[in-house]
């Protein structure tokens, strides 16, 4: 059963260790060493360089399921990063060697079955080493990168999340397979019986983990896609305007009543009639309103149109 108390900076750390020992992994995971005697949980963050907010949001997320921040926009990427590359490193170079010798130690090396149950262990960790070791070499370059203000085109997160979290099915087939080859000796009974516990202990934390990449990770970063597009959008409006006070290639005034046409919500047959032209000369205004501004959408042109006091923008729908 979960504990409901929502943990807050001014509380003890100690007393978040004592209500779930589980996150003794955790604090290891964000860097936190112990030996902070009866520090609160500010005090060993801000000691030990972890941010406070992101620290909390993850240990009430994985403790009570708490979802609802207070300001999502608060959370550290960098903390996130960190916590879950150790993560990583504890579950590939600590928790999978170590189950695996468990399972050794309690089989009988000359059961076939036995040496099918390791098969298939070696299989459930090969893919969940390779889908993090995945995450290693795309994604967290990539939000390291989004966090550098570059803009990536080839990636974006909802890439990643539609194929996340299906790991799970070998772990499962392991556990029923396990459950059924119980041995009757008591000694290799117990051993089985501890590493098949340390196994649903391993499937839990796997699942928490995952919760968090989907639930804190993967929308802080959607956040930081939108800020650095939006980045982008008022960099290009700048250089839209720079590129017309240079006067690279200036418009013509047919094209500029072109545009005005545009931002009106005019279709070009209707520009046609407005102007007195043919169809085909408004399209090749348009083509080559196109080549010279390189702005190709009606958005796009409205800014161009409103920088450039082409039109008033209180006469434009936004």
């Amino acid at each position: 059963m979960k504990n409901q108390k929502m943990y807050e900076p001014d509380d003890k750390m100690i007393s978040l260790i004592r209500d779930n020992y589980n996150l003794l992994q955790s604090l290891g995971s964000f860097g936190i060493s112990l030996g902070f005697g009866d520090k609160t949980v500010s005090q060993v963050c801000e000691e030990q360089h972890v941010d406070t907010y992101t620290f909390l949001a993850v240990v009430n997320f994985t403790i009570n399921g708490y979802r609802d921040f207070d300001d999502a926009s608060r959370l550290s990427m960098p903390t996130l990063l960190q916590y879950l590359k150790a993560s990583h490193d504890y579950f590939i170079g600590f928790q999978l060697p170590f189950i695996r010798k468990e399972l050794v130690d309690a089989l009988d090396d000359k059961d076939n079955l036995a040496r099918l149950i390791l098969k298939l262990y070696d299989e459930y960790a090969r893919s969940i080493t390779a889908h993090m070791k995945y995450e290693e070499k795309n994604v967290y370059p990539y939000v390291e990168a989004l966090l550098q203000g570059k803009s990536v085109t080839d990636f974006e997160i909802d890439m990643y999340s539609k194929h996340h979290g299906q790991e799970s099915n070998k772990l499962r087939e392991l556990k029923s397979i396990i459950i059924k080859y119980l041995p009757s000796d008591g000694l290799h009974n117990n051993q089985l019986s501890a590493t098949l516990y340390d196994i649903y202990n391993n499937e839990e934390w796997l699942s928490l983990h995952a919760q968090v990449e989907d639930e804190i990770f993967i929308p802080a970063v959607r956040r930081l896609e939108q800020k650095l597009k939006q980045s982008d959008v008022t960099a290009k409006i700048s250089n839209m305007i720079g590129k017309n006070v240079e006067g690279t290639e200036a418009l013509g005034e047919r094209e500029k009543d072109v545009i005005v046409a545009l931002v009106q919500g005019m279709t070009n047959k209707e520009i046609a009639d407005h102007l007195c032209i043919s169809v085909n000369t408004v399209i090749t205004h348009r083509r080559n309103i196109a080549r010279k501004l390189q702005i190709h959408s009606p958005a796009g042109l409205t800014i161009y149109a409103i920088v450039n006091n082409l039109v008033d923008i209180s006469s434009v729908k936004l």
